[in-house]
């Protein structure tokens, strides 16, 4: 789990959790799929575009400045569901940004074969079992919003570095070897204990 980020679905808060998201990725440009927000297509353009001088036309004025034009190795798609009743009764995906050959390799060397959203509403789950605070409609809300943060953190890095994943620690002979996403990731060699989590002085700006 690269990150997350506690707020309001705004342009504000999305453009701080994708620039964030984007300087953890250091360089590497994945898939990005999302649901059909419609600030996230702006933002992805504001973090991945070069400056491109307009053609001149000939024709007499001003000449247009300097437009953004989209990288080219960015890939993007959404997924819209059409729900009737509370049931998803219709699942349709569109490619914002990239194209669709690119897209259907990398889904080929990737668990999900077909553009989904589904990691993120798994994803989504999980936090919730695993932090009371994120519940619907219970008694367990958050007083306070800098304390929902610092826990939704402190989960994010158990999540992470000490609970072993059952997909990860799989062996091809049936075995076991309990294996974290942050082992998977190359960031740890091992499954972290709690104590020596809450002793890393890095985690504190997780």
């Amino acid at each position: 789990m690269i990150h997350v980020l506690a707020g309001d679905r705004t342009e504000e808060s999305g453009r701080e959790f994708i620039a964030e998201m984007v300087q953890r990725l250091d360089g590497d440009k994945p898939l990005f799929t999302s649901d059909e927000l419609k600030v996230y297509t702006s933002l992805l353009l504001e973090q991945y575009h070069d400056m491109v001088e307009a053609e001149r036309t000939g024709m007499p004025g001003r000449p247009r400045g300097p437009e953004p034009v989209v990288h080219d190795d960015l890939d993007y798609a959404t997924v819209h569901k059409t729900r009737e009743n509370s049931r998803v009764v219709k699942v349709e995906k569109k490619i914002v940004f990239g194209n669709a050959a690119r897209i259907a390799a990398r889904l080929e060397n990737s668990p999900s074969h077909t553009i989904n959203t589904a990691y993120m509403e798994r994803m989504n789950g999980t936090l919730r079992q695993m932090d009371a605070h994120l519940k619907r409609k219970s008694r367990t809300f958050a007083k306070s919003f800098e304390y929902l943060k610092a826990k939704l953190h402190l989960v994010v890095a158990y999540y992470n570095f000490i609970r072993p994943h059952w997909t990860l620690s799989k062996n091809p002979d049936r075995t076991f070897t309990p294996r974290t996403p942050a082992m998977a990731a190359g960031l740890a060699t091992q499954p972290w204990g709690i104590e020596f989590m809450l002793g890393v002085p890095q985690l504190c700006n997780y």
